[in-house]
Parts: C-alpha cells; structure tokens; sequence
C-alpha cells in the first residue's frame, strides 16, 4: 500500500471566459477531502495544477479534451498530501549509508549479518549501525558484548536499537571508552553488565567513534528527502542536532536536491538551539520550503529499554522507574527563554510520569500571572511528542492548556508485542489513547518517528485506524475503543500537521479552486 504523490501548491484559480480543458481527470476514487463542505468526491479534474473539479465522475468528465490524461482510480484512496510530524531525515539517511539492521528476525540473523558486514568493510575502524529491536526475537532478551564479541573480536563495535535509546557495544569498545563495572552512568543513563547502554548512556562510546559514527551529514539528509518522497510524505517536521543541518538543508533546497518540505525543530541542549533561542523564529529560511522555529527537549527514555519515566514502576522491572534527562530548575529556565523568544517546544515524553512533568511546567510557564490569561488563550502550538503513556487525570489537560499531542500511530502496534509486560494490564487503558485524547478536544498530529519506525504513511493510516500490527495481531488488553475512524487518522497528517506547524489548515484541504498543496493516492482503501 505505497504512496504516490503528485506535486501541486495553493494558488487562487483566476476566472477566465473560457475553460480549456484539463490536463488529468482523475475518476473512480475514494477521495477524502478533508473540506467541510464537500468531505468526499468520486473524481478530480486538474488543470495547471489547479482542482477545477472535485464531484462526481460526470462533473469531472466535463473538463475532459483532446489531451487530457484520464486516470482510473477504481480501488484507489486520494487524500490531500499527508506530512509525517515526527521524522529524523538524517536519520534515515545515515539508515540506508551504514549497517542498516531494521527487519532483523532473530539473534543469529543479527549477528550474521554484523559478521558479514564487518567481513565486507575490512578498512572500517569501527562497525556502527541501527535499526535492531528485539522484541520479535525468540527469546526477546537483548544481544550482549561477549555475542558480538564471537563475530568481531578484533574491532569495536557500536549497535544503536531502532529506537536510538540504547545501543550494544562489544568488549573492545567498552574498553576504548574505559567502561567497567565501576564506571558510573550519566544522569538519565543506566549500563547494563550485558553491554546495553541507555540513553545518556550511549554518549560514553559514542564520542570515541569518528564524527560519532555517522556518515556525511548533507549527503544523509539529501537521500532521507529522496526516501520520504518515495514512502508517500509531501513534508516532514524534522529534528535536526545543529545549525549546520539548517545549512545543509539550505544548500539541498538551493541544489534542488530535497523534493519535500521541511518544519525543524533543533534539539536541546544544543549550539544550535541555543542560537535559535537568541534569533528567535525563522520563517521561510527557504519560501515555502524550510522553517525553522522550534526546539527538541527529550525528557525521558523509551519504553522498549525501560527508560520512559513511570509513576509507578515497571511491572517486568519492579526496581525501575525509568530516567528523567533534566532538572525542573533547568527546563523551566529554557521553556521561559523559549516563550520570552517565541520559540514553538517539543518535548520528548513517552512514560506517565514525564508527561505530567511536563504537562505542570507548560501550565507554569506559559500562564502569564500579570493578566491572569489562561495559556489555552495563547497561539503558543507547543507539543508533547509521543504522548504514549498518561493518566485518566491527565488527558483532558493537553485541550486545557492547548499543547498538541504528537503522536505515531506505528509505535502502539510495535510496541504492542512488550507494552503489556512493561505496563501491566490495568495501564494500557490509557496507553496510545488517540480517542480518549481527541474526545477530550486536543489536537493529534500525526508522524511515524522514522527511523525508528519504518515511515511508510499507510503503516501509520493501519496502526491509527486498526491498533493491530501488520499481521492482524491485537494484544491482550490493547482497547480497541482508541482506535480511529479514518478520517480522524488523516487529519492527523493533513489539517493537524499543518497547525502543528503554523500553517492554514486550508492547506491541507482537496478543494475546488486551489492546489490543494500535493496530494497522496494509495493503492487501496
């Protein structure tokens, strides 16, 4: 169920006294508009890029004429372009240039595949790669050093999850870093006698690696723009680590070498945030193209390597509560400088507990105490991303305060396969709630947090409206009342996305008289 885009942009349609005819008739679609006052059509007609029909199949065949395409669209979805909320463009790039371990079935399979890699890259001075998760392995258990080890005895190596919360390294590579079982872990860290390091963690090795083991930034975000456009993707909000990927980005646009857009967020505690902070927002670096007027805060770990901050602990780890990264005192002085500059906040908070750490220095920051304005009032667009994991008492608050959950469908029907056994049953009542969050009126904007997950937007249609996993497989307890209808789920990515990002929602609307900004067809309902 792939994507196929075909590019267009808003532009009035000037009346004319003639009509020529239209260069594509689209007929026979399932067309979902997202336009109140038209939600469905059966076909399009197209003319310079313009919708000069969006009705039936007669209504469209009208603008048909010598030269015009005629398109049967019979079994196909059309929807205005979607754009994924949550995406590392680099990421996947450096997915597709390095030992790319995603798809991996098994613990042999794994390390057969390190072994030939590192058989085939003799001249590397270290094997790094990504995308391994256990979870679908038997047994679920994590790979330790002495494995690896047994593969590559004579090299280090350096293995990050798919969720880039936890990486493996081999005995070399603890020792290069001078890790044993005396060293410490960082604050919002943990290492595991295994060799798994956590979060922070990772940073130990990490800054041994040459330039931390990934490759060519520019050359990275140029192939990530190539792979999102062909997963179905018309934009990304991208995360980027610096104002360097900022210019990189500016000179793919210059180059006419990155084909979607982009709305960034730079990470913190960073040069690069740091400097936005004190410029302020950036609209338009690139018209149309490359805004960048955010900042990344990651507040907690993931729940697959038991880093998301819980309030009561692991029920598979009774010792744990997972990590917290920052003190209050240091995010309320950055969320403080952010709202002073106007600078949009996304932070990272998957356990219950970080999302209501947040949630309580969002409220303290952003309710201006002189005039007692309530920050629902305030076009602040601040974000929660991931949102996983919350309380009953804490849902109705994203609406309250008018903070947008981020939220990525693929990660409930992922993570599906170990949540139970993290949580326990009684917490995934409120675990993934899109529908409890959208019935107490907050606003979902929808993303796929490639690569850690595939990024492929009809996953993330299947996850949102289904809540099972690619194969049908729903867990004991998983709440199929969370689920979405299918309309709910593409606004996700049309009209919610487009607010996530300041954008008119009209934006994302196939409407009669504009270009609809893009629009996706998918290979089925």
């Amino acid at each position: 169920m792939r994507a196929v885009l075909i590019t267009t942009a808003i532009l009035a349609l000037s009346a004319c006294a003639a009509t020529p005819p239209a260069d594509q008739v689209i007929l026979n679609a399932t067309v979902i508009t997202m336009d109140p006052d038209n939600p469905r059509a059966q076909a399009l007609a197209i003319r310079d890029g313009v919708f000069v029909a969006v009705g039936t199949n007669e209504q469209a065949k009208k603008h048909i004429g010598p030269d015009t395409e005629v398109l049967d669209y019979t079994g196909k979805l059309v929807t205005p372009g979607l754009t994924d909320s949550h995406y590392h463009l680099r990421g996947v790039g450096e997915r597709e240039m390095t030992l790319n371990l995603a798809g991996i079935n098994g613990l042999n399979e794994f390390l057969a595949k390190v072994q030939d890699y590192a058989e085939a890259n003799p001249d590397n001075e270290w094997i790094t790669g990504r995308g391994w998760i256990e979870t679908h392995w038997d047994p679920p258990v994590f790979p330790t050093r002495h494995q690896l080890d047994q593969v590559v005895p004579d090299r280090p190596v350096f293995l990050t999850r798919a969720d880039g919360h936890a990486a493996i390294a081999n005995t070399r590579a603890l020792e290069i870093a001078g890790i044993d079982e005396h060293t410490e872990a960082p604050t919002g860290g943990r290492i595991e006698a295994g060799g798994m390091l956590i979060d922070t963690a990772q940073q130990l090795v990490r800054r041994h690696i040459p330039n931390g083991g990934r490759p060519d930034a520019k050359e990275a975000l140029r192939i990530g723009g190539e792979v999102a456009q062909r997963q179905g993707w018309v934009g990304v909000h991208n995360i980027v680590d610096s104002w360097e990927d900022v210019e990189w980005l500016r000179q793919l646009y210059h180059e006419d070498k990155m084909p979607i857009t982009n709305y960034v967020a730079i990470r913190w505690p960073s040069e690069g945030a740091e400097h936005l902070l004190r410029i302020g927002p950036q609209i338009d670096i690139v018209p149309g193209k490359l805004t960048v007027r955010a900042i990344k805060i990651n507040l907690d770990g993931a729940l697959g390597s038991r880093g998301a901050a819980l309030l009561e602990p692991y029920a598979d780890d009774p010792d744990n509560v997972g990590l917290i990264y920052h003190t209050e005192d240091a995010l309320r002085d950055v969320l403080t400088r952010a709202r002073d500059a106007g600078i949009q906040v996304w932070t990272h908070a998957i356990g219950d507990r970080a999302n209501r750490m947040i949630l309580d220095l969002y409220e303290e920051v952003l309710t201006d105490s002189n005039v007692g304005a309530a920050p629902s009032r305030r076009d602040h667009r601040w974000r929660i991303e991931h949102a996983q994991h919350l309380t009953a008492e804490d849902i109705p608050r994203f609406a309250e305060l008018g903070v947008i959950a981020s939220m990525q469908p693929s990660h409930a029907i992922g993570d599906l396969h170990f949540a139970p056994a993290r949580l326990g049953l009684e917490r995934l009542q409120y675990a993934y709630a899109w529908r409890s969050l959208l019935n107490a009126g907050a606003i979902i904007a929808g993303g796929s947090d490639a690569p850690v997950e595939v990024g492929d937007p009809c996953i993330e249609l299947h996850a949102a409206t289904t809540r099972s996993d690619l194969d049908g497989h729903v867990a004991p307890g998983w709440h199929p009342k969370q689920a979405l209808a299918l309309r709910h789920a593409i606004k996700m990515f049309t009209q919610n996305a487009a607010h996530a990002s300041f954008l008119k929602r009209s934006r994302s609307m196939i409407r009669l008289g504009t270009r609809a900004n893009k629009y996706a067809i998918s290979t089925r309902h």
